[in-house]
């Protein structure tokens, strides 16, 4: 059964880090490019950040740009998105996908969902 499922989310005070996990199970991630992505409340799904199987980052969220960085570990079919200095509208459920082809590419549709791990930063 193909799966991805993410962990690490939580409550954090503004200025705190948390590192959210998407591990795979059912398929390997070696073949595929891996997003984050997040939807607040009230708000449309947006991307965040992805990462090529061959290690290099593409941004989709401007706001994220030098606080959130991801990273993977083809070995352990795991891909990490390790936020710092969280503000209040980082708050949103967040969700890795893989997408089809070792490049991200925004236009296409990932192929499989995680079910999102919620982030909540509040004081």
């Amino acid at each position: 059964q193909v799966q991805l499922v993410e962990s690490g989310g939580g409550l954090v005070q503004p200025g705190g880090s948390l590192r959210l996990s998407c591990a795979a199970s059912g398929f390997t991630l070696d073949y595929y490019a891996i997003g984050w992505f997040r939807q607040a409340p009230g708000k449309e799904r947006e991307g965040v950040l992805c990462i090529s199987t061959s290690g290099g980052s593409t941004n989709y969220a401007e706001s994220v740009k030098g606080r959130f960085t991801i990273s993977r570990d083809n070995a352990k079919n795991t891909v990490w998105l390790q936020m710092n200095s969280l503000k209040p509208e980082d708050t949103a459920i967040y969700y890795c996908a893989a997408q089809v082809g070792p490049t991200c590419m925004p236009q296409y549709e990932p192929v499989y969902w995680g079910q999102g791990t919620p982030v909540t930063v509040s004081s």
